[in-house]
């Protein structure tokens, strides 16, 4: 399981903590039977760019549909390029993402040609969700110096995040006939991660990040 905190105990800079927070929020919303897991990671990555934009990292062009088409120009990538997760069952890292007669490995797709799998959700399913932002030298230097990406930076808002390395956040969830059921009770909006580093019980009671599982796994679990 990985979970960015603050080695401090207190958040110096939220920015894109919150941005990896919004993406991983933003694909519990979506997540569902017959919902692509292509579309789980375009719907992350439109969140995980709300946050740079609004600090001025990135300028999106107005009434943009980069973030959301998967043939464009894949903008989030240069953030997020490792896809988004994985099936979780007999290994670790289960091997089924890609089987005869599913969606097909998206090639030479930044970002979606990592993804594990191209499935259409289906209920029961047991996945890994990890989105994360991350600033990585050479996709940096691809992104600034590319005539299509380029002009999307902040240039020097972007350097100066550079040796920041990143943020990741990963939960595993089952997929049911509703939603999602988040089987990883942990610490994960800042005011909680604060809290906790601070010396609070680790589970909250209630919170927008845990309340499908603490419903479910509350008292069998932890009382």
């Amino acid at each position: 399981m990985t979970c960015s905190f603050s080695a401090g105990g207190v958040f110096s800079d939220r920015v894109i903590y919150e941005a990896v927070y919004c993406a991983q929020v933003a694909e519990y919303a979506l997540m569902k039977p017959g919902v692509s897991w292509v579309d789980c990671l375009l719907a992350a990555e439109a969140a995980l760019l709300t946050a740079p934009t609004e600090a001025g990292l990135v300028r999106l062009p107005p009434r943009t549909q980069l973030v959301h088409n998967p043939v464009a120009i894949r903008l989030g990538a240069v953030f997020l390029p490792h896809g988004l997760g994985h099936l979780l069952g007999i290994d670790t890292h289960d091997v089924r993402g890609y089987l005869p007669g599913q969606p097909p490995r998206l090639v030479g797709r930044p970002g979606l040609c990592r993804l594990r799998t191209a499935r259409v959700l289906q209920s029961n399913m047991v996945l890994t969700v990890e989105p994360g932002c991350y600033f990585i030298e050479h996709l940096l230097d691809e992104a600034l110096a590319s005539p299509v990406l380029g002009p999307c930076f902040n240039a020097d808002a972007i350097n100066s995040y550079r040796g920041f390395g990143g943020v990741r956040l990963e939960d595993v969830v089952q997929v049911t006939e509703t939603g999602i059921v988040n089987y990883t009770l942990c610490p994960r909006t800042v005011t909680e991660i604060e809290s906790v580093m601070a010396g609070a019980k680790w589970l909250p009671v209630r919170s927008p990040a845990t309340e499908a599982a603490v419903t479910i796994l509350h008292e069998t679990v932890f009382e």
